[in-house]
């Protein structure tokens, strides 16, 4: 503990005590004009009335300067003698309890009663003092005496010190007590705003913990001094009953949160840190039964839950720094003057200790002295933690300083080591250079390789589709050639049986008729047009095929321009139409599309692909059967054309489809397929910024969905 706080700690000492001899003497018994005899009779069914008490004659007389009931349910019923040999003619009777729930004071009057009304049931604005003490004004000439009633019940412990005597001494001791609540409360002020500065300032939760235990302490006094219902909610009687019992549970909730923090129970007293927990739930509890109306029974269960967490806490600060924690020292110091009040308090209650101003108020010094050396204990723990962190820090200060001595050191070597790996990075960095140019090499190649199998693949369709009309177009030569001789030696007949004049006209006629009979020269004009027919068909199919040919190879592919995807489907159609071999059934659904901006000869490639797939797979579900379907379908919408290849082969499961565009992935056996044709497909129409989607199922089929953008960006 620092001097400065020594200092401060007996200041306060030495503060309350004068405080306390102040109004002890002050209020203390001498010689008085005032003679007052107190009896007592308790209603414990609370039935009886003045008329009724008046005539018991089991009142018993109270010896005490100060009765205390206890908590109780009964009515208590007080007959107060009064004779006044003062200068006054009109006298005050106070309770000096702020938390009476009601007391009625009854004066004779002929043979009825003048009756006044005070305590926590009776709002302020009801009350003929402005006091939370219940005071009754005493119609009492000098030199006179006589008989007073006084009925009193609580829902809190009914302590009743009771004073008659002048107006100007009652309301004096009121106003003295109400300062001495003022410094109390000065003090609980200032310690909750200078701990809430101190949260904000640096965000530590037993701070916010013990602000609100400040907090909740500070009107749990003031309700039971009464002033938080005379200052706080006047003409609220619901909350002046209730909130004694409400804030007696929340200071005792968040003390255990507090302690919870500020000692780590849980990390030091596990077994009281679950002790501590069932004695939270049983405020909680006690809240609910005394909102039901049980305020008796709540006070009973809070008072004896009281002592339970006294006793747990004071325990726990005591073991806690016994296992090394210091700030529990000054813990338990603050919560040894809380308890040292309360048991002073209970003393005073018990007739231990006599009633004055020390004794009183004894809990609200303890209280004070509490707050203030906690504020200490958490200024402590700050101290400590400073102090651990400066630790850490000059820990932290060798460290750096060793470990700059040995990068000094090791400066030189790494220079070296430097130097070696910059070569050593240079040599690979060649090797890796020359690694990369026989890489791309090796893609190109292979590249290359996939263009010469898509080239072997057209050239054998070419041939084949070339094959059929140029063989119609040279079996129909030799033919033709025979019928032309045949015309030509026929030309030549006619012409010697047209210049020998020795034959006669009609003879020459009949002989010509004979002869073109003789090679039947009707036949030999209609042959002749069939085989003309023949060779121009053989032509013109040649011609188609060399057309679709230049289409599909489009020397310009390299150059971007507006193309007719529908025309280069038909072209691949062309290619691999030798592929169909009659069993597979082709099916087009062209739409009518826009012209797209694209690689024309590069698209192709990728038909040409998917188709060749396409073919491969129905092929192989089907054999030589028939059944195989090639369906493709081609649509588009405002931005984009789309063509759709589907067929009814093989299909493919999921995990081919998630490596289907892999590079050298296939399915085909060794030697049918490199494995990049549809790697190549993917990049040439990501190079298009279009998309390439697959929808198969094992056994159904495949379908293929491409999305090409009209316009290239």
């Amino acid at each position: 503990m620092s001097r400065y706080h020594t200092k401060i700690i007996l200041l306060l000492v030495i503060f309350a005590l004068c405080g306390g001899n102040y109004t002890h003497a002050q209020t203390s018994p001498s010689s008085s004009p005032v003679v007052t005899d107190i009896s007592m009779l308790e209603d414990k069914s609370g039935s009886l009335d003045a008329a009724a008490v008046m005539k018991s004659g089991e009142f018993k007389h109270v010896d005490v300067a100060t009765p205390n009931y206890g908590l109780t349910e009964s009515v208590y019923w007080f007959k107060v003698n009064v004779a006044n040999h003062s200068q006054e003619n009109d006298l005050l009777l106070k309770i000096h309890n702020g938390i009476v729930t009601k007391a009625s004071f009854y004066e004779p009057s002929g043979n009825s009663f003048r009756v006044w009304h005070s305590g926590d049931s009776v709002p302020f604005v009801h009350k003929a003092y402005n006091s939370q003490f219940p005071i009754f004004r005493l119609h009492l000439p000098r030199d006179s005496s006589a008989s007073y009633l006084l009925r009193v019940s609580s829902n809190n412990v009914l302590d009743l010190p009771m004073k008659v005597s002048s107006e100007v001494q009652i309301l004096d001791a009121v106003n003295k007590d109400q300062w001495f609540f003022g410094i109390y409360f000065g003090i609980i002020l200032v310690m909750f705003f200078y701990n809430l500065f101190i949260y904000v300032t640096v965000r530590d939760t037993n701070y916010l913990y013990y602000v609100f235990y400040i907090a909740t302490v500070g009107l749990v006094q003031a309700c039971l001094k009464g002033y938080a219902a005379k200052f706080f909610w006047r003409n609220n009687t619901w909350l002046t009953i209730n909130m004694p019992n409400i804030a007696l549970s929340l200071s005792g909730i968040f003390a255990i949160f507090f302690v919870f923090n500020f000692l780590n129970v849980k990390q030091y007293f596990k077994k009281l840190y679950y002790i501590l927990w069932a004695i939270n739930i049983i405020y909680f509890i006690g809240i609910a039964i005394s909102l039901t109306g049980n305020h008796i029974v709540a006070q009973k269960m809070l008072q004896g839950n009281a002592s339970l967490v006294s006793i747990a806490i004071m325990t726990a600060g005591i073991m806690i720094y016994r296992r090394g924690f210091k700030p529990a020292l000054y813990f338990t110091v603050a919560w040894s003057f809380f308890l040292t009040g309360v048991v002073i308090y209970i003393l005073k209650d018990a007739g231990v200790l006599p009633y004055n101003g020390f004794t009183s108020n004894a809990i609200l010094i303890g209280s004070g002295f509490e707050v203030s050396l906690l504020s200490f204990a958490l200024a402590d723990k700050i101290n400590i933690y400073r102090k651990e962190k400066e630790a850490s820090q000059a820990q932290a200060l060798l460290a750096l300083q060793e470990n700059e001595r040995i990068v000094l050191g090791q400066n030189v070597m790494l220079e070296r080591k430097v130097d070696e790996r910059t070569y050593e990075l240079k040599v690979s960095n060649d090797e890796l250079n020359k690694a990369m140019v026989e890489l791309k090499e090796a893609e190109t190649q292979l590249v290359e390789s996939e263009k010469m199998a898509s080239l072997g693949q057209l050239t054998a369709g070419i041939a084949h589709e070339i094959n059929n009309p140029i063989n119609f177009v040279t079996s129909n030569v030799k033919p033709l050639n025979r019928d032309v001789q045949i015309l030509l030696d026929t030309v030549e007949v006619m012409e010697r049986m047209v210049t020998d004049d020795s034959i006669p006209v009609p003879e020459k006629l009949k002989k010509i008729q004979e002869y073109k009979e003789e090679i039947d020269y009707d036949y030999l004009k209609v042959e002749i047009d069939q085989l003309l027919s023949g060779i121009g068909e053989g032509a013109s199919r040649t011609a188609e095929i060399v057309k679709g040919l230049r289409i599909f190879s489009r020397l310009d592919e390299d150059d971007l321009k507006k193309a007719d995807i529908n025309e280069g489907l038909e072209s691949t159609l062309i290619i691999t139409n030798n592929l169909l071999n009659n069993l597979i059934k082709i099916e087009k659904r062209y739409g009518s599309l826009p012209m797209v901006e694209c690689y024309p000869g590069k698209l192709n490639q990728v038909f040409l692909n998917i188709i060749s797939n396409g073919i491969y797979a129905v092929k192989k579900k089907f054999g030589e059967s028939d059944g195989g379907l090639l369906t493709i379908t081609t649509y588009h919408d405002e931005n984009n054309v789309f063509i759709n290849i589907a067929d009814n082969g093989t299909g493919m499961d999921d995990g081919t489809k998630k490596r289907l565009f892999e590079p050298f992935f296939t399915t085909k056996d060794v030697g049918e397929g490199t494995g990049l044709g549809l790697s190549i497909a993917f990049n040439t129409i990501n190079k298009h910024d279009g998309r390439i989607e697959v929808i198969s199922e094992l056994g159904k089929g495949t379908e293929f969905i491409i999305r090409l953008p009209l316009i290239h960006k």
